[in-house]
């Protein structure tokens, strides 16, 4: 099976490679070549027994998807795109990677023709849904984004099921909770925050928080995140029909509750390095997010999580990125 990862430089990315390549196999298939594509070099994958190529190009132009499909992989995941803030800051650029960038993605797989017909899964996000919500949103909420961030996705969810309904593809789109805790540096998104009040502390840096400690947010980690796309990948999908974006299983914790699962976790000294900061721009983004779910239809098509309390995320952010220890 040759597989082909969008997107392979980004964290989320780079783990599901990891994965791919430490399993060998995607379900019941074995994996005989990875081809790994982003707008900057992914990193070239130590002691790999599995032929890695990487391909550096620009995802939103219309020329790029073609060379990556001309060897036929059966099962893409598709996770190139801009951060939420940054599509937010920059209208066109959100628009020529996230929406562009997969339509002409889309477009070219229809053009290989031939009986191609790939398995596609497509990172889409809860920012697909905007306010007024209720408690929980269900499997049948409307789609009613309020950033332009969201109505890219959005766009984009429609996209996979009609390219699917007409028989070009086999999608699968899967709305990912906030992912917490990302490793790394922080980036553009306006949910960062949420990961640097717990990765900052946890290295002995102060953080700063922009919004009060009573939002209230949907989370999964990275773990679950790569869960989530390997069973994508491998689902039987004739048990979705039409409607082939999901939402993923996660849980709903407020700030207040993520500072209290770290300082039950690792200590007063290590909360104590939070620093509060109201910053009114991304309060207002933050405001028309969703705050909870219930995943019911994901669950009952084999979505599960890694995690069952915020305790359990910074544990498990522990223990796979700082080796089981932090400064305390």
């Amino acid at each position: 099976m040759h597989i082909l990862v969008l997107g392979a430089a980004g964290m989320v990315g780079r783990k599901l490679v990891d994965r791919l390549l430490a399993d060998g196999h995607l379900g019941d298939r074995q994996i005989t070549r990875i081809t790994l594509h982003d707008v900057v070099a992914a990193a070239q994958p130590l002691d790999a027994t599995i032929p890695v190529e990487i391909v550096t190009s620009d995802f939103a132009d219309a020329a790029s998807a073609a060379p990556l499909l001309a060897p036929r992989p059966q099962v893409i995941f598709h996770l190139a795109a801009i951060v939420s803030g940054e599509a937010e800051a920059d209208f066109d650029k959100g628009y020529r990677i996230n929406l562009d960038g997969t339509r002409h993605l889309l477009e070219a797989i229809r053009a290989v023709g031939d009986g191609y017909h790939p398995r596609l899964v497509f990172t889409s996000s809860i920012a697909v849904f905007g306010a007024p919500f209720p408690e929980k949103i269900g499997d049948e909420f409307l789609s009613t984004p309020l950033t332009s961030y969201g109505t890219q996705k959005a766009i984009c969810e429609l996209l996979i099921a009609d390219y699917t309904r007409r028989g070009f593809l086999d999608g699968v789109g899967i709305r990912l909770p906030t992912i917490c805790v990302r490793p790394g540096r922080p980036n553009k998104a306006a949910s960062g925050f949420f990961s640097d009040i717990i990765r900052e502390p946890l290295a002995g840096q102060e953080a700063v928080l922009p919004v009060s400690d009573d939002v209230m947010h949907w989370h999964a980690s990275p773990r679950s995140a790569v869960g989530f796309l390997i069973h994508a990948g491998t689902m039987d999908t004739k048990a979705i029909g039409p409607r082939r974006n999901l939402s993923m299983p996660g849980l709903a914790a407020t700030v207040g509750e993520q500072i209290a699962a770290l300082e039950r976790v690792t200590g007063k000294n290590v909360v104590a390095r939070i620093r509060r900061e109201p910053d009114p721009v991304i309060m207002g983004i933050v405001a028309g997010w969703p705050r909870n779910f219930s995943t019911d239809r994901a669950r009952q098509l084999g979505f599960t999580t890694a995690e069952k309390t915020f305790d359990d995320i910074i544990r498990n952010h522990i223990d796979d990125e700082l080796g089981g220890n932090f400064v305390a």
